[in-house]
């Protein structure tokens, strides 16, 4: 299928086309913004960040949550650190709402929730530990994480629910680094369950002055 990528605009610095499936990371400076596109539609993107100047510094899904008051990210939601320090903020976003405790998958979730059959694919988890590794981060690095575009209701009961995406191809959704960041992000590779309508599809990343 031919994609149709999202117009650049003229401040921008990187650009970048981000298979299914794949991790990606890029460090961004203080004002700059990151904009995700959705390109095909119904694709979860899990995403994780840490401060560039300080390596025991990252994206603290606990203070976020707490601060705000609520459990989903939306436009104006400030993405806080382990310090306490605003990271990055949500500066636009066309759909809703976006997840912050639906987590990553990895081999041994898959393999605890549709079977062994699941734990050689690849994961978030994997991505993750890939992007994290160009920095010298390992497992010990990984925290809760944002997964952009993710629906996961919570249900009367308190359950969670994993169900389609509320996103739709060439929507998007764009943050301002409040300091200088590292993102490590992993485009979903989940085909178990309908976070990607089971069929993980590219995104697209731009990172403008």
């Amino acid at each position: 299928m031919t994609q149709t990528l999202a117009t650049m605009p003229e401040s921008t610095v990187q650009d970048a086309f981000v298979p299914a499936r794949a991790p990606w990371t890029c460090t961004i400076s203080k004002g700059q913004k990151l904009r995700i596109v959705d390109l095909e539609g119904n694709q979860a993107v899990d995403f994780l960040v840490y401060s560039a100047a300080d390596d025991a510094e990252r994206y603290s899904a606990q203070d976020t949550i707490a601060a705000q008051g609520n459990i989903f990210l939306r436009e104006g939601s400030v993405l806080l650190s382990n310090e306490g320090h605003p990271m990055m903020t949500i500066t636009g976003s066309a759909v809703a709402y976006h997840d912050t405790i639906g987590g990553a998958c990895s081999c041994e979730s898959n393999t605890l929730r549709y079977g062994h059959h699941t734990k050689a694919q690849h994961s978030c988890v994997d991505n993750f530990l890939d992007g994290n590794a160009r920095y010298g981060r390992g497992k010990r690095d990984m925290v809760s994480n944002v997964n952009w575009f993710m629906n996961v209701p919570v249900e009367a009961d308190g359950a969670l629910g994993i169900v389609d995406g509320i996103s739709a191809p060439g929507l998007w959704v764009e943050l301002r680094a409040e300091m200088d960041v590292v993102v490590v992000v992993s485009n979903c590779p989940q085909i178990n369950n309908p976070c990607n309508g089971f069929n993980p599809t590219p995104v697209q990343m731009i990172v403008t002055e």
